[in-house]
């Protein structure tokens, strides 16, 4: 069914507490009705959240409470070809043998997850060269003292 048509005396504003005509535009000065969409064209009332699938506005905050997510940097397979090995067995390995020296390799083999994760192949590569050191000095080490351990004790 189409709308009716406004009356002749449309201009007229309408009586207290009467609603306006259904399909009729606000009174000039008179806030929209609560709930009721802001007129077409006119800028949303402040502190109304904008509609669904409507881009925000170029000059509005980012809502109180909700975090900032950077944009998520999917890696192509020839920057994931590049990836630092962080030596994980055998910093365990480490870990086990020599604590001392193998927790400073789980460090720097933690960094070169992070470095690969954020595609700062140099720090991965030089850190992922750190953590073989380290895995291989802490191995040796704890070797030595078994060694020792069993020969004289």
């Amino acid at each position: 069914m189409p709308p009716k048509p406004a009356p002749a005396d449309a201009g007229a504003s309408p009586a207290a507490g009467a609603p306006p005509a259904a399909g009729a535009p606000p009174a000039a000065g008179t806030p929209p009705a609560a709930g009721a969409p802001p007129a077409a064209g006119a800028p949303p009332a402040a502190g109304t959240p904008p509609a669904a699938g409507a881009p925000p506005a170029a000059e509005a905050p980012p809502a109180a409470g909700a975090p900032e997510k950077p944009p998520e940097e999917i890696q192509t397979p020839e920057e994931l070809a590049f990836y630092a090995p962080n030596y994980l067995c055998l910093t365990i390995l480490a870990v086990i043998f020599f604590p001392p020296v193998g927790l400073i390799a789980v460090f720097f083999s933690y960094k070169t997850s992070q470095a690969n994760k954020n595609s700062q192949w140099e720090d991965a590569y030089i850190n992922s060269g750190r953590t073989g050191w380290l895995d291989v000095f802490a191995i040796l080490i704890g070797l030595g003292v078994i060694y020792v351990y069993v020969l004289f004790m």
